[in-house]
């Protein structure tokens, strides 16, 4: 009987205690999720929406037809959905040689860069380049710069893609005498003139459109000197599949 309680004691001493299952899963998980958040830290937008494609069917997300055939079906990417994720990868690498082609620029706040549901927006400070008033581009400032954009629109990423000029200014009244009787006038007129020196650089016309909103978008509030210069601006739109 006491070789038996010896050998009993014995079997039950080995193995992994049961708590230790669960911890194991519970460090892997951890690590997993460091791993990830480490990794996301330098991804690129489109590599991102990637990631966190695989969470589809988790929650109120809808996962993908395991039917459907195509690369990554099971996560809801198939065929139908693979130029779409390859557009948002190429307006990332624009964006980024956007940042390097216009860093002397950014940094004097002349030139503004950000992304929006519209595409990715590249402002044109318009007291920079335009007097007081008028619709005349100050050529000696901004040749350089629209050199550098058309160059950019031209660019391999951008290829098929339409781009819309936006006027904007702020709320002070024009002269009604004057060339510009309003806002409309003057907005619209500022990004016809950006046009036409971006057609001379050598982006085709019939990739582009022409819009003036006055004072009708504000950025900022024309109560002060600050807003309203903020606020008077011309956007060069890269334009999203949706907003075509």
């Amino acid at each position: 009987m006491a070789v038996e309680r010896r050998a009993k004691k014995k079997r039950q001493e080995e193995g992994t205690p049961d708590w230790m299952v669960t911890y194991g899963d519970m460090t892997t998980l951890l690590l997993t999720f460091f791993i990830m958040m480490f990794t996301t830290a330098e991804i690129d937008g489109s590599e991102l929406r990637m990631i966190l494609a695989a969470f589809q069917g988790l929650g109120i997300m809808q996962g993908g037809d395991t039917l459907q055939s195509g690369k990554l079906a099971e996560l809801g990417n198939t065929v139908m959905s693979l130029p779409s994720q390859e557009s948002g990868k190429a307006l990332d690498k624009a964006r980024k040689k956007a940042v390097s082609l216009f860093q002397p620029e950014l940094q004097t706040r002349k030139v503004r860069i950000k992304e929006d549901e519209r595409g990715l927006v590249i402002t044109l400070a318009g007291d920079t380049f335009f007097p007081s008033g008028s619709a005349e581009l100050d050529i000696a400032e901004s040749r350089g710069l629209l050199e550098r954009i058309s160059r950019l629109l031209r660019s391999e990423e951008l290829a098929g893609r339409k781009f819309r000029i936006e006027g904007h200014t702020d709320d002070i009244a024009t002269d009604p005498g004057g060339e510009y009787p309003t806002n409309w006038e003057l907005s619209t007129a500022r990004a016809v003139s950006v046009l036409k020196y971006l057609m001379e650089f050598g982006v085709p016309e019939q990739r582009f459109q022409v819009a003036g909103f006055a004072d009708t978008v504000p950025l900022a509030s024309n109560e002060t000197a600050e807003g309203r210069a903020y606020n008077r601006r011309v956007d060069i739109v890269i334009l999203t599949e949706g907003h075509l």
